[in-house]
């Protein structure tokens, strides 16, 4: 009876497997002995693929971020950045895990860095100068990996978001928030619509995602209208 042979392991199969064991389990999961054992080869073993965790790491971000589609460049320049950093949003959903794991990133690979070169690349060809590109980069920020940081997370208590399910409660409270943070309250009603059922309700995050993406292109056109330069004239 033949033998059934098995997949030989190399970096791109350890990699796209330590992808697999973060969307399953999380990225606290993913260990050297975990994934070995996921693969079914000795920990030893990985070692001639992958350094080590950060080296792993590194690497499950590059076959995220390979798979973003690049900017078309047969597309207006404001179309195709905006379809390659909604790709990245889109990433990001998918592998939730992979926001604090490119935080935590020190070393820019060149996976990471043919992306945000073709992204740069956009607005040189575009008629942005080096200048403005340079700015507009740091501007967009971690929007380029789709997520940016928010002035209005979700606390981490549950309970904190919880409305009371009393209206008069509610009522109460309100009244109390606006007594010292009236600024807060006052758009906290308005996102909710003034309908205090609703209060504990969380942002959309992709709509305030691309609200901000847009406002910046936006932005960024008109300073490369006006020919706009970070030195002085």
């Amino acid at each position: 009876m033949p033998t059934r042979r098995r997949t030989p392991l190399t970096r791109d199969r350890a990699l796209r497997c330590a992808v697999e064991l973060a969307d399953a389990e999380g990225l606290d999961a993913v260990t050297m002995r975990n994934l070995a054992g996921r693969l079914g080869v000795v920990p030893m073993a990985l070692y001639k693929h992958v350094a080590n965790k950060e080296d792993l790491l590194d690497g499950m971000v590059d076959v995220l971020v390979a798979a973003i589609v690049p900017p078309d460049p047969h597309q207006p320049w404001k179309d195709a950045v905006r379809g390659t950093v909604l790709d990245a949003r889109r990433m990001i959903e998918r592998h939730p895990w992979a926001r604090s794991a490119i935080e935590t990133r020190t070393r820019r690979t060149p996976t990471v860095l043919r992306y945000m070169d073709a992204l740069a690349g956009t607005f040189l060809a575009a008629g942005f100068s080096a200048d403005l590109t340079h700015h507009v980069m740091h501007a967009l920020g971690h929007r380029i990996w789709g997520f940016s940081p928010e002035a209005f997370d979700a606390p981490d208590e549950p309970d904190a978001a919880t409305p009371p399910a009393d209206p008069a409660q509610a009522e109460d409270m309100v009244a109390q928030m606006s007594r010292s943070y009236p600024s807060i309250t006052a758009i906290t009603l308005a996102t909710i619509d003034g309908d205090l059922t609703r209060l504990g309700e969380g942002c959309d995050e992709d709509f305030e995602f691309t609200f901000a993406l847009d406002l910046l292109l936006d932005a960024v056109e008109r300073l490369r209208d006006a020919r706009w330069s970070s030195q002085p004239r």
